[in-house]
């Protein structure tokens, strides 16, 4: 793959991606902002291309995100810069070269009769 190439990916929710932590490491739960920007974060399509080191970076970001969703707006750069690495806005996925595409349709084999 070169520099230029886009990586296409089946747009539709990705299902598989890790539940969040019961609690956050420091033990306090997880604000409500948090466990809905998990559940946009850990859905997008492209989270089938990530590997395990992605979902760290992942889960460290809900830290991140945690934080400013307690208020401390300190740390809302770097969340929105782990945001773009993640590639959550059509602009950071521009960025990431990822583009969503239609699934393509399903091809029946031929010579077979539909049975519907």
């Amino acid at each position: 793959m070169t520099r230029t190439d886009w990586i296409e990916v089946v747009h539709r929710p990705f299902e598989d991606g890790p539940p969040l932590p019961a609690r956050q490491r420091s033990g306090r739960p997880w604000p409500a902002w948090t466990r809905h920007w998990w559940r946009a974060v850990s859905r997008m399509p492209h989270c089938v291309l990530w590997t395990a080191a992605e979902w760290r970076y992942a889960l460290d970001t809900a830290m991140v995100a945690a934080a400013v969703h307690s208020g401390d707006l300190k740390q809302a750069k770097e969340l929105r810069l782990r945001e773009a690495a993640l590639g959550m806005t059509l602009d950071a996925r521009r960025q990431l070269r990822i583009r969503y595409v239609d699934a393509p349709p399903v091809q029946r084999p031929t010579g077979a009769t539909a049975i519907e």
